[in-house]
């Protein structure tokens, strides 16, 4: 009996050893197993530069640095920045500086900022949006890389789940996968704003840093 308990052990043991060298080069695929950088690139939409918005997604940027060597980050504060909506006639602003960015094919991800406004997102962020218009034809640019987002409100319910949905529905547009799913970032970075300054909410900015890492880990699974 106590041959045959060991045997059993014993084949168990292998079978596990086994499994697990199998799974290993699974999982490095699956997390862009190739080694190349990727970037996650956020996007403050908010009108006062280097601010609470900003600062949120620095937050989530900084988190995102640490999930892997392979994650480069880059905040683009559109602060101060002339950016006009779309229009059927190409024109030229400080989007055009953007563009590019949006466009590297070392891209692996977008996290996109904007301050609650009458429980919506600000104008800026629907102008940011709607000139991302490119990145949709002839060739979808942004399919199937993770899209997280960050709202700032002067309340703790001033409508920062509804700037999320509003940013989630417009990047459907573009092929994009919404990212969420760590509690308490179940739909995204939901942050709170007192006199400027975020740094006593720990609770938001928790779920900032949370988002930045749900956003590093899809990019490293969804990267070709």
């Amino acid at each position: 009996m106590k041959a045959q308990v060991t045997r059993r052990n014993f084949l168990a043991a292998a079978g596990s050893a086994a499994l697990a060298a199998t799974a290993t080069p699974a999982l490095a695929a699956d997390a862009g197993g190739t080694g190349k950088p990727l970037k996650i690139i956020g996007v403050a939409c908010s009108p006062r530069k280097g601010m609470t918005t900003a600062k949120a997604l620095q937050a989530a940027l900084d988190a995102a640095k640490t999930v892997d060597p392979r994650i480069q980050v880059e905040l683009i504060d559109l602060g101060g920045l002339a950016i006009a909506g779309h229009s059927p006639n190409p024109r030229q602003d400080d989007f055009t500086a953007i563009l590019p960015k949006l466009q590297d094919p070392a891209l692996g991800g977008v996290i996109i900022g904007s301050p609650a406004y009458f429980r919506g997102i600000s104008s800026l962020c629907k102008a940011f949006i709607e000139r991302c218009a490119p990145l949709r034809e002839p060739k979808m640019v942004l399919a199937n890389k993770p899209l997280g987002v960050v709202a700032v409100g002067a309340f703790r319910n001033g409508g920062q789940e509804l700037v999320i949905e509003q940013v989630q529905a417009a990047m459907l547009c573009f092929g994009m996968v919404a990212a969420g799913g760590h509690a308490p970032a179940f739909q995204g970075a939901t942050v709170l704003s007192t006199k400027d300054d975020i740094s006593a909410d720990e609770v938001g900015l928790d779920t900032a840093r949370k988002l930045g890492v749900r956003v590093a880990e899809m990019a490293l699974r969804l990267a070709p």
